[in-house]
């Protein structure tokens, strides 16, 4: 494997925001070296927030483990676009939903429409997530809070209901949360508040489901090079970002994803309401 860049310029290109095409170092996706063994053979996952970033990447290598993929996406359809056609280009289906997640009732049809398509539904993976860096806590204001819980938490409360009617025994929702939600982030408190809100999510929703044998868990991702990453934070912390962590850089989204693929597959048979952390070595509590 190449080694993974260890800085960034914070130099974008006129585009749409939180698009990978504000990004002048592109975002690796799927290692050279990765080695596809069926392990999500003839399964059906929906993806929020799949169209770029760490997102793209679960897609990608479920769709190289034999998925077929729906990817539920605000607006950026060139970002997923490109999603499509990875997934489809590694022998997979792709569905496109674009929609706001903060409307419940989206959420539900988001669910409806790939069981639709496909036939069924496996694996749920709340990705999606918005954030607003701010260093004064008293900036936050009414609608900025709104909308970084509707978007962060309150869908994977409705994407879950919903797929509920569908997933049966061995089949998995996956939440993504975030280093913030175990270290705390001062710029960031809205946003790792409905992190530290995912982490209580999952644990409680796995017991709950526990009897019907499927299964939640949750990954927590570190410094990850993404769109989110461009399009919220200032130059001179795009340049340092990630530098801070033992591992002394940025991760990419490769190497988030195969621990989305590990929980959904049988390999994780035995394994419910954890969190698996992938953040550089950055050690944290839980």
């Amino acid at each position: 494997m190449e080694q993974k860049p260890t800085s960034f310029s914070g130099e974008k290109q006129d585009s749409q925001p939180g698009s990978e095409q504000d990004m002048n170092i592109k975002p690796e996706y799927i290692s050279e070296d990765y080695k596809a063994s069926g392990k999500l053979q003839g399964k059906v996952a929906l993806v929020t927030g799949g169209d770029s970033g760490i997102g793209r990447a679960i897609c990608v290598h479920y769709a190289k483990e034999g998925a077929d993929v729906a990817i539920v996406y605000l607006d950026e359809d060139q970002d997923a676009e490109e999603t499509k056609r990875l997934v489809e280009e590694a022998g997979q289906r792709c569905l496109l939903l674009k929609g706001d997640i903060k409307q419940s009732n989206f959420c539900k049809e988001s669910v409806e429409k790939t069981v639709a398509d496909f036939g069924k539904l496996n694996i749920l993976v709340n990705n999606a997530a918005m954030q607003f860096p701010e260093s004064e806590f008293q900036e936050i204001d009414e609608n900025q809070l709104d909308t970084t819980f509707r978007t962060n938490i309150f869908s994977q409360f409705h994407f879950a209901s919903a797929a509920l009617n569908y997933l049966q025994e061995g089949d998995s929702i996956i939440n993504t949360t975030s280093v913030t939600a175990y270290r705390s982030s001062p710029h960031l408190i809205d946003y790792s508040s409905t992190k530290g809100a995912i982490v209580t999510f999952t644990r409680s929703l796995a017991k709950n489901l526990a009897e019907k044998k499927i299964r939640v868990n949750g990954v927590a991702p570190g410094p990850i090079w993404t769109p989110l990453i461009v399009s919220t934070f200032d130059e001179e912390k795009i340049k340092s970002f990630g530098q801070d962590v033992p591992l002394g850089r940025a991760g990419q989204p490769a190497e988030v994803a195969p621990a989305y693929v590990f929980l959904a597959s049988q390999d994780a048979s035995y394994i419910t309401g954890q969190i698996i952390h992938v953040n550089g070595g950055e050690v944290v509590n839980g």
